[in-house]
């Protein structure tokens, strides 16, 4: 039986609740039916506006804010990429019939990011319940008016207490993202090598993790390159994530190989409080006999594209995560041989691991990517595999990736 074709610009006409459709510049890009009626308004006076200017407060009642509150978590939700339910608020709407006169009016809202084929917010979708006859119940003649009163009340302060965590967890993404940034090695190095990398920080406020990359050059020819996931969230998971980093890349300058790097990581990582369950990759490629010196500590594989777009996972020397046994033992290491023009392609698990799903399946994904793409410039491979790969929600865990031709 065939699936029956779903008009959703005519559902979302036909929805009871009220809703309209934002751009990311808090400008009204489509209303449903039922927003028309509630606001006494025609789609004219509505499409094209922005908020604010459809829907001012009112200026006859300074302590009126719903429309700045209502702003404000749009606002919120443009920047996190996280949904907002909001409190009950008021905000009044003016009647288009008689300029000047506002009616009170109540409301409970939720506001939703709607994710581009970029996974940006492109849409906000907003919908709201007029509550205002359970919050006016027959206003000084109904016992029920003093409960509503003070359901308003404590709903008010419990917007601004909202509000205000809003904005510290803004803020602490921004001091996240830019200490994390600030401890990512120099690009210079990547250009160098001819390579892309990249760092994308998850969508939700909070979600800036321990993600990082590295590549560096030691003084016998050979280049270190690798990756790393620090388990946790914010700037501990941050902080934690530079302090790691910068102890693989000293290992790496004085180690014999990737193995002994990674063993001098896991003994230092005991030391550091939140580096428990770190996974990492560290593989050295020595150009001169065209190989590649590998090893992992629980990190998932590189992957190997070949000049034929076959794909090849250096799967062979893999271990526990940094701290994950009691007792210290030394790391496994393997060597592959690579030919003239393939692709080393380092990544974090944000790039292929989905909930209830194989891990399998998402490695799948991203060998088929790898051969669709195959001879492209690394830039435009990198950009290629975020595009392909990266999920439509993506909002809980960074993408570090390094594309690095040999």
């Amino acid at each position: 039986m065939n699936a029956p074709r779903i008009d959703y610009e005519a559902v979302f006409r036909a929805m009871p609740s009220v809703v309209a459709l934002f751009t990311a510049d808090l400008v009204y890009a489509d209303v449903n039916e039922a927003f028309l009626r509630s606001m006494g308004r025609t789609r004219g006076q509505v499409l094209g506006r922005s908020l604010s200017d459809a829907f001012p407060d009112n200026p006859d009642d300074p302590s009126v804010t719903g429309m700045r509150d209502l702003e404000a978590s749009l606002r919120w939700v443009t920047a996190t990429g996280e949904r907002d339910a909001m409190a009950f608020l008021r905000y009044d709407v003016e009647r288009s019939d008689r300029p000047g006169v506002w009616q009170e009016r109540y409301w409970s809202a939720v506001n939703v990011p709607v994710l581009g084929p970029d996974s940006q917010v492109e849409l906000l979708l907003h919908a709201e319940e007029d509550i205002t006859e359970l919050i006016r119940i027959r206003r000084g003649e109904d016992p029920a008016t003093a409960v509503g009163a003070e359901l308003y009340t404590r709903a008010q302060e419990l917007q601004q207490v909202n509000q205000r965590l809003r904005e510290a967890h803004v803020r602490q993404r921004r001091v996240a993202l830019m200490l994390q940034e600030a401890m990512l090695p120099d690009r210079e190095c990547a250009r160098q090598h001819g390579a892309a990398v990249r760092y994308r920080p998850a969508a939700g406020p909070l979600n800036v993790c321990g993600d990082w990359y590295d590549l560096l050059d030691l003084r016998d020819g050979r280049t270190v390159v690798a990756v790393g996931d620090v388990v946790g969230q914010g700037l501990e998971a941050a902080g934690v994530m530079g302090q790691l980093r910068s102890a693989l890349s000293a290992a790496s300058l004085i180690a014999t190989g990737p193995a002994q790097a990674l063993e001098a990581l896991g003994l230092y990582a005991r030391t550091v409080d939140g580096a428990e369950s770190t996974t990492a990759l560290l593989c050295v490629i020595d150009p001169a006999r065209r190989t590649i010196t590998y090893s992992s500590a629980g990190h998932l594989p590189a992957a190997l594209l070949q000049p034929d777009g076959t794909v090849d996972f250096l799967d062979r020397a893999t271990d526990p995560p940094l701290g994950a046994r009691p007792e210290h033992s030394p790391r496994p290491q393997a060597e592959t041989a690579y030919p003239t023009g393939a692709t080393l392609v380092l990544y974090t698990d944000g790039l292929v691991e989905r909930r209830r799903e194989d891990i399998d399946a998402g490695l799948a994904r991203l060998a088929g990517s790898l051969t669709r793409h195959q001879g492209a410039h690394p830039e435009r491979l990198a950009d290629a595999l975020l595009a392909d790969l990266t999920p439509p929600a993506r909002d809980t865990d960074d993408i570090a990736l390094v594309v690095l031709p040999l």
